[in-house]
């Protein structure tokens, strides 16, 4: 008994670090492809109501990838988080005084996870008659994105990572692991 718990036990540690290894390759290597919107997830605001140097390299993507002409729109979506700063405003703030234009900047203020900016998304895009994507966040939370976008009926569905690296990486890496399988398991939205 103590060797088939010793057995299943180191399993699921392969399983963690393949997984771990997947999740990693997937989003360093960048899926680009011209999409009608950039979507832009949210990430903490500083107490000074500034973007952390996490969002802010979202954002600096974002610009770089519209000035590129990878996108079209950009769609902002972030919640109010504890800090008490609406994410999607102060992204937008951020993305307006890189000479990114008002017009070409949509806000989902309801996108406090990644499944509801999907789903917010989708709605968005169908209002305006859209519905390719590029997803732009940090490389260990595009498989997962990708997920949701899938699940919440996007077809053209593109990413690329932010260039900000840090030791929390670790950490994400081990989150993202569990919420793959939770959104794995999640019902797709109705549509």
């Amino acid at each position: 008994m103590k060797q088939l718990i010793y057995i299943i036990f180191w399993l699921l540690g392969v399983w963690f670090v393949i997984h771990v290894a997947i999740i990693s390759v997937d989003g360093l290597n960048d899926d680009l492809g011209v999409a009608d919107v950039g979507i832009v997830l949210g990430n903490k605001v500083e107490n000074d109501g500034q973007p952390s140097k996490r969002l802010k390299s979202r954002l600096d993507k974002a610009v770089e990838l519209l000035r590129n002409r990878y996108c079209k729109y950009l769609i902002v979506s972030g919640g109010v988080g504890k800090e008490g700063y609406d994410e999607a405003e102060v992204m937008k703030d951020y993305l307006v005084k890189r000479y990114v234009p008002d017009n070409k900047i949509f806000i989902d203020r309801a996108g406090s996870n990644t499944y509801l900016t999907a789903c917010n998304s989708k709605r968005i895009l169908a209002r305006l008659r859209l519905d390719s994507v590029l997803l732009i966040s940090q490389y260990y939370h595009l498989t997962r994105t990708r997920l949701a976008f899938f699940k919440a009926g996007f077809k053209k569905i593109y990413s690329a990572h932010a260039n900000f690296f840090e030791i929390r990486d670790c950490y994400s890496l081990v989150r993202e692991f569990f919420g793959y399988y939770k959104y794995l398991f999640l019902k797709p939205l109705k549509r």
